[in-house]
């Protein structure tokens, strides 16, 4: 079989980005990050539509020729359906229709969790082989909480979720709340590293089951806050870096005890984790102290590959290809995918 190259398309959120894959192999990955949203604290998903339907050309183009290609190369289309805000998917997947319907080639649907998962699978990401199936996934962003079982590249059960805010949320949400910038996640991360994570204690939710809540983390920090800023205006100033580990520790221990609990319930031996969130330095640091204490193996990505990029769309497709499963060009997008399934 010839090769085959995919052009991926990645909208979900606030960052354009479009990869090029020759079959497994990454041969561009470009990401175009949006700083509108920096001085708002959040994304607001018109300003997010915007700035896709204002970077999707030139985006495209930009990965065109770092993976010096041309469209008559390409072999199929790939899109993230879902899940993600409507109208930045929906400059994606308008973009991916065009271009399937133009070069008359075969247009993928991504499950843009799914991906995250399949982004171990890139060439040279790990040693040949050696993450097999079936594995423990967790996927940790600033939307998605989530421990999946991973039984093959395309079928999966979603053992556990977030009841409520997702870990990346949280952490976000608490640097709002602390006066720091958008994302939070980073600058918390980067501040905890000279703070000392037990000075202040947080509550951590216990759910049935494998599933999580980070609602009430966020919201002990918010009063907090507003209680010791009454006695003491600089209370956050001369607190910040203890602030900061404290939320962050209590944060990545519910992440641990989720999938300790999840290692035990399924028997399996290793892990991959995925996601924004898991570039935080606190949670790799402890999943690699875990896997050394269970005799686990445990998979991280590298940096690049942590937060929304178009090559783990790209991963996801090459596979969904050789399945043959495309797409009809009537499809929408779906803001919130239940599972790992198309309905």
């Amino acid at each position: 079989m010839s090769s085959v190259y995919i052009l991926a398309i990645e909208s979900s959120c606030d960052d354009t980005s479009v990869a090029i894959l020759k079959d497994n192999e990454v041969l561009s990955n470009v990401v175009c990050n949006q700083r509108i949203h920096e001085k708002f604290g959040g994304v607001v998903p018109e300003l997010a539509s915007r700035d896709h339907l204002k970077n999707i050309i030139v985006t495209i183009d930009a990965a065109l020729k770092e993976a010096a290609v041309t469209l008559k190369d390409i072999n199929a289309i790939a899109v993230t359906r879902g899940p993600g805000l409507i109208g930045s998917l929906l400059v994606g997947i308008s973009a991916a229709k065009s271009l399937s319907l133009s070069l008359q080639i075969p247009l993928i649907e991504i499950n843009h969790i799914q991906a995250h998962i399949l982004a171990h699978f890139i060439k040279n990401v790990h040693a040949e082989n050696k993450l097999q199936f079936p594995f423990l996934g967790l996927i940790v962003s600033g939307g998605h909480t989530q421990l999946v079982l991973v039984k093959n590249y395309l079928e999966y059960e979603v053992l556990g979720e977030t009841l409520d805010d997702a870990a990346g949320e949280a952490l976000d949400k608490g640097a709002k709340i602390l006066g720091l910038g958008f994302p939070g996640g980073p600058i918390i991360d980067t501040l905890a590293q000279t703070g000392n994570e037990n000075q202040f204690t947080f509550p951590k939710a216990h759910i049935q089951e494998l599933h999580f809540s980070f609602s009430g983390i966020k919201t002990a920090l918010l009063y907090l806050i507003q209680k010791e800023v009454k006695q003491n205006p600089d209370f956050i100033k001369e607190n910040l870096n203890d602030l900061c580990a404290s939320y962050q520790k209590t944060i990545v221990e519910m992440l641990i005890n989720g999938v300790q609990q999840a290692l035990e319930t399924t028997n399996l031996k290793q892990i991959a984790i995925a996601g924004g969130v898991s570039a935080n330095s606190k949670l790799r640091k402890e999943l690699q102290q875990l896997s050394s204490a269970k005799k686990i193996d445990t998979f991280l990505l590298p940096l690049k590959y942590c937060t929304d990029n178009a090559a783990m769309i790209g991963i996801a497709a090459y596979y969904k290809y050789l399945n043959k499963d495309f797409a009809s060009l009537d499809i929408v997008p779906i803001t919130r995918w239940e599972g790992f399934t198309n309905k």
